[in-house]
Order: structure tokens, then sequence, then C-alpha cells
């Protein structure tokens, strides 16, 4: 049946929460405090399939569950298909590694000068500030190092990275990440991206955080006031399905909008979450309604136990068809594949042009119709159909 949505509702409620006192629920450190982390929790609100159960045991091995109490109410209790449920309960799917799966499949401990700090563009660095997220999602590129299920035994040290940047003045760009960068205090935030301001060849910060998603309400006044101070802070967002977009993710969006954040949106594609063009269009639109420029989707990386949420590229590339020119271009995100090993963002595109030549261009629109593009200009004959005025003499 296709996705239909309803554009009047923007889910907001305490859910199975409401006996709260508001005050405590709109807390984000109330919401880090009570998120559900263990299998017995999990078990007082909803029946788990054997899958899940298996799943949540092998946790504290790969990747540890953690849930606010915030996104547990956007899941669907009764469905275990739910795409909610799928993105954060984990699976007994999980202990599968198949062919071709890394536990560093971006190659990021290969390109990384001093702990923390990934050098693998010429003029970028990715920051990684720290381990822990709000949530934990079980497609995830770093499960290797987030939670420290695995034992990676990561500890970020600012000093090295912020000296290596200052050091190399062909970085223009700074992508702070992790984990969620969003979970350090807003006095650390605050130093952080004054430092990163201090370094004169520093152009551009970017934050990458599903906080806004997790916990909207670590999105206070005093930490838009942070981003404002430091500005223009850039911030790319992770929402895969429209249900993600609540009342609470559009105030946390319009408060960063009104602090001069500029905000993009990363999906990854997801085997029963987002693979499907009715689903991606009703995302795409919730998603301008909230001040946020849909920027990429992703087709998941090939981390060990991912294969159960993996699509067939071909799929995504049908999912950007039926986008580009049935929705505006502005809703359109880029398609890319992060090219295992290292090698960067590739973007996958549908084939429009069918043929380049010396003197034209042959594709197609959206509507498949064949259109030409003449490459050399021809010479109009003389008052062919054209009347040039008295004074002008060619």
């Amino acid at each position: 049946m296709p996705y239909t949505e309803d554009r009047s509702t923007w889910f907001a409620g305490q859910g199975l929460w409401s006996h709260v006192p508001e005050s405590d629920w709109k807390d984000w450190t109330w919401q880090l405090k009570n998120r559900l982390t263990t299998l017995e929790q999990l078990e007082r609100h909803l029946t788990l399939t054997p899958g899940e159960r298996a799943g949540c045991l092998f946790a504290k091995e790969k990747l540890a569950l953690a849930i606010t109490p915030y996104f547990f109410n956007l899941i669907d209790r009764h469905d275990p298909h739910c795409p909610i449920r799928k993105q954060v309960i984990p699976r007994g799917d999980e202990m599968v590694v198949s062919s071709g799966e890394m536990l560093d499949s971006l190659g990021e401990d290969e390109h990384s000068p001093v702990p923390g700090l990934i050098h693998r563009y010429p003029d970028r660095v990715l920051f990684l500030v720290t381990d822990r997220c709000a949530a934990y999602c079980r497609y995830c590129t770093r499960s290797r190092l987030v939670s420290n299920a695995q034992d990676y035994n990561f500890h970020p040290e600012y000093e090295q990275a912020l000296r290596y940047i200052e050091a190399h003045p062909g970085i223009r760009d700074v992508l702070l990440s992790g984990g969620d960068p969003l979970l350090l205090s807003d006095k650390k935030l605050d130093h952080l991206l004054g430092r990163l301001r201090a370094i004169k060849h520093v152009e551009f910060i970017r934050i990458g955080s599903r906080i806004p998603v997790f916990l909207p309400q670590r999105i206070t006044p005093e930490l838009a006031e942070i981003f404002k101070k430091h500005g223009p802070v850039w911030m790319s967002i992770h929402v895969n399905h429209p249900k993600e977009a609540t009342q609470e993710l559009k105030d946390a969006c319009e408060r960063l909008s009104f602090a001069g954040v500029p905000l993009g949106n990363q999906s990854v594609l997801l085997r029963g979450v987002n693979d499907d063009a009715d689903v991606m269009k009703a995302l795409v639109h919730r998603l301008l309604r909230m001040r946020v420029r849909p920027y990429y989707i992703y087709q998941m990386d090939l981390i060990t136990g991912g294969a159960h949420f993996k699509v067939d590229v071909r799929k995504g590339i049908e999912i950007i068809r039926a986008l580009r020119g049935h929705t505006t271009g502005y809703a359109v995100p880029q398609y890319v594949i992060d090219a295992p090993g290292g090698g960067g963002k590739v973007p996958v595109n549908p084939d429009y042009v069918e043929q380049i030549t010396d003197d034209e261009v042959v594709f197609r629109n959206f509507e498949g119709k064949q259109f030409r593009y003449p490459l050399k200009a021809a010479p109009v004959k003389e008052n062919a159909g054209i009347v040039m005025p008295a004074e002008i003499h060619l």
C-alpha cells in the first residue's frame, strides 16, 4: 500500500511517559538518564520478537542498546516491522557478518594523523569529539567505536587535533562528529567552537548530529546562542522516515534556524525503513517544512552485521528518479556511495544523458521525453526573420 502522509499531524506528546512532569520531559538530561538501555526495560513496554531478543543479548558485544523515552514513543509497539523500531532495537541479524563487510568500512583509521581526526580530503577534516550518542542506530558506520561495546578505547585528543588543524593551512573546513557532538556540555562546545574560529584558515565549521532527532530537548535557547555567537555553524541532521519529523523536531530546527544555523539532512537508505519513493517524498517534503534542506541519501556503508538493512543501488536510483521533476528541486537530495576503504563520496544518479557528441547533447527529461541541446552555435542567416535596428550594421 502506498505511503500516505497526514500533513496536519506532527506526532507530539509524552505517550508512555504522560505521568512524568512536563518540566522533566523537556529536560534533555532527564531524557538521557531515563534511556532504555536493557532488555528488561524494553520488555516492560513491548513484546520483542525472538530475533530482537537475540539482538539485545548480543548488543553488549557490538553496539550498545540505548533509546531515549522521546524517541521510543515513536515506535509502533505492535508492529515488528515499524520503521522506527528497526532503526534502534537490535536484531539477531547483527550477528551475521557477510562478505565485503568491514569494521572500518570507510578506512578512517588509515587517514587519522592524530587520535580523533580524519584527514581524507585535501581541504577538510572530520573531528570525532566523542564516542557517545543519545541513542544508537543499528546500522551505525562507526559501530566499532561508539558506545565502546567493542572495546575500541577511543579517546579524542582535542589539543592534538587542534594543533594539527592549526599547522595545516590547507584545512578550511572542519566537521565535528563522533558519536554525537551535541552531547558535549554547552561549556565544552563553546570552548571548542571558539578555538576553531580562532584559526584563521578555518572558514567553514560543520556539525553532524542526530541529537535533534533523538533528543530535541537538547536544542535549548542557550545552545542556540552558542551557535549564533560562533556562526555560521552549519549542521547536518539525520532523519530517515517521516514519522521522525515531529513537532518537537520542528521546534528544534526552527530554534537552530533562527540562530543562523543552516540545516541539511542526511538519510541512509535502509531496507524496510525508507526504500520506497512515497516514503522518501513524504520525508523530504516534511524536511523542507522544518527549514531543512535534503542533502544526501547514503547507500548504507559496509559495516559488519548490516546486510539485513542493505538496499539494491538500483532501488536508490529509482527513488531519485521518482523525485526529480516530480517535486521541487530543493527537495531532491544527492544519492551517494561512500566508497569502501576510504575512496570518498561518489554521486550515483539516474542516466538522463544518452549521448554527447561534438555537436549536441541528447538527453531525456523526468517524463522520459527526448531532447537535444546543441553545443555548436550555427550562424543565423542574414535577415532570416530578424529585423535589425537601422543604426546597427553587421
